[in-house]
């Protein structure tokens, strides 16, 4: 099964990008689904790297006239968002999280995996609770992806999180991919992302193009 995306301008589409782990991709598959669906993109929380954020790679690889919304914290420290607001003497709260105020789809990019924390008591899978929207989960290839990706989809069932898509970002052994897609719950759609060499805008126009055409065969046949 590939992508199966409905019409991009019926509803709003909200997303939350979640990955198995960290460095897998979430931020290039964020760029995809925000050219997709022509959305408006959101970092709740950036840990480092304040002089290329996320925002400003999605501005880049999706087009400056991109809406990237504010984050609600920016810490200087490339860590765990606890450790990096505890290094300045912030406790993440989960109340100052608020979904940014347009009409336009959104792709809301989280940071790490799921049990990622944000302060000692929460998670970035209580972020995704309480903001109330269903998850796009990033896999990669590596030893582990496949425990990796049943915990990340179990934790999601515990809490009664939809499960909208599973990205499958490179290529995977077709027994990984097989596992992985067989215990995927039946309503959950799939999006295959290859693998790319340089990222840069040309090349995320290349995959939603192709995403687009998969979808318009989908959709007529």
């Amino acid at each position: 099964m590939n992508v199966a995306v409905k019409t991009k301008k019926s509803i709003q589409k909200r997303i939350f990008i979640t990955g198995i782990g960290t460095e897998i991709g979430k931020t290039v598959c964020s760029a995809v689904l925000t050219k997709y669906f022509n959305a408006d993109y959101w970092k709740p929380v950036q840990s480092g790297d304040l002089d290329l954020s996320d925002s400003m790679k999605i501005s880049n690889w999706v087009g400056e006239n991109t809406v990237c919304h504010s984050e609600t914290y920016r810490f200087q420290l490339v860590a765990s968002p606890h450790q990096s607001a505890k290094e300045e003497g912030i406790t993440i709260d989960l109340n100052e999280f608020k979904l940014p105020d347009t009409s336009n789809n959104l792709i809301v990019e989280g940071a790490g995996g799921l049990m990622v924390p944000l302060n000692d008591n929460e998670f970035i899978i209580d972020l995704i609770e309480r903001l109330g929207l269903p998850v796009a989960l990033v896999v990669r290839n590596y030893l582990g992806c496949i425990n990796h990706t049943l915990l990340s989809i179990s934790a999601l069932e515990q809490k009664k999180i939809k499960l909208e898509y599973v990205i499958l970002n490179g290529n995977f052994p077709q027994d990984t991919e097989r596992i992985i897609c067989k215990n995927i719950p039946s309503e959950t759609k799939i999006i295959r992302i290859p693998d790319l060499e340089n990222i840069t805008k040309e090349s995320i126009d290349n995959i939603v193009k192709q995403l687009e055409k998969i979808d318009s065969w989908i959709r007529n046949h």
